[in-house]
C-alpha cells in the first residue's frame, strides 16, 4: 500500500475488482499451483491488504517491510511449502498457463536447477508476466548467509547474482505465447500503467475472463498510445 510511485496500487479496482483480487483469480486458474499465500508487511496501512486476502480465501503471511527476503521466508515455513512460485503484486495480469510452463519446468529439470524464470536478467516476456520457481529450502540457505541488503529486497537475487558463481544452476525459459515481446510493459508501477492495464483488462475479460499472453501482447501492440505513456514516465523518471 505504501508504493512510492503508486500508492495503493494493489487494491486500485478493475472491472469490478481490486487489482489483488484479478491476480487471485488468475492464479487459481493455474493447474501446477496448491496453495494461494500474499506476503504482505506488519504495517498498520496493508491491513487492508491482509484482509482482502482472508475475503478472497487466500493465505496471508505479514512481515517485514524492509526484509523482503525473510517475509518470502517466513511465508513458505509457515506453509510448510516444498516449493515457491514467486509472482509479485504488481504483475496483476499474469497468464496461468505461463505459470504452469514454469512450474512444469521446474519440476522437470529441478534435481540440477534450484531456480526457473522467464524473468531478469534474461527476460523473455513482457514486464508483468513474470514467474519465478524454487526450492524453498535453497531460499532458506540464501536467507540465512547473507546480510547483503540487496538480497534482502529482491527475493531471488541470490539465486543468479554473479557471485553465486552458478552455485544454483539458474534456467532461464522462453514461452512460445511471448516470442518477441520482451519490449511490452504490464506491469504496475504507474499511475499510466494503471490506465492501460485496468482497460485491457476490463476489455479482454469481456470475451475469455483468462485470456492469456498472446491476447495482452495483441491489445498492447493495438492500443500503443497508452502503452508509449508508460515508456514516457519511465525515461522521465531517468533523466537526471
Amino acid at each position: 500500500m505504501t508504493s512510492s510511485r503508486l500508492p495503493g496500487k494493489v487494491l486500485l479496482p478493475a472491472g469490478g475488482q481490486p487489482l489483488l483480487a484479478v491476480l487471485v483469480d488468475r492464479l487459481r486458474a493455474a493447474k501446477g499451483i496448491d496453495d494461494i499465500l500474499i506476503a504482505t508487511t506488519t504495517n498498520a496501512a496493508d491491513d487492508k491488504v491482509a484482509a482482502l486476502g482472508r475475503d478472497l480465501g487466500a493465505g496471508v503471511f505479514r512481515g517485514s517491510e524492509n526484509d523482503v527476503l525473510g517475509r518470502v521466508c517466513g511465508a513458505l515455513q509457515g506453509a510448510n511449502a516444498d516449493v515457491c512460485v514467486e509472482i509479485t503484486g504488481d504483475c496483476p495480469l499474469i497468464d496461468p498457463q505461463i505459470v504452469d510452463e514454469a512450474v512444469a519446468e521446474y519440476l522437470r529439470t529441478n534435481a540440477t536447477n534450484a531456480y526457473v524464470s522467464n524473468s531478469d536478467p534474461h527476460r523473455s516476456v513482457p514486464a508483468g508476466l513474470d514467474v519465478q520457481v524454487f526450492h524453498a529450502d535453497a531460499l532458506y540457505q540464501i536467507n540465512h548467509e547473507t546480510n547483503d541488503p540487496s538480497d534482502r529486497e529482491h527475493v531471488s537475487l541470490g539465486f543468479y547474482r554473479a557471485e553465486s558463481n552458478g552455485r544454483w544452476n539458474p534456467r532461464f525459459i522462453t514461452h512460445h505465447s511471448c516470442v518477441g515481446s520482451d519490449d511490452v510493459l504490464v506491469t504496475l508501477d504507474y499511475r499510466e500503467d494503471y490506465v492501460m492495464i485496468r482497460r485491457a483488462h476490463e476489455e479482454l475479460s469481456v470475451k475469455s475472463p483468462l485470456y492469456g499472453a498472446s491476447e495482452i501482447i495483441a491489445w498492447v501492440r493495438a492500443n500503443s498510445e497508452l502503452h508509449d505513456a508508460c515508456r514516457r514516465v519511465r525515461c522521465a523518471e531517468l533523466v537526471p
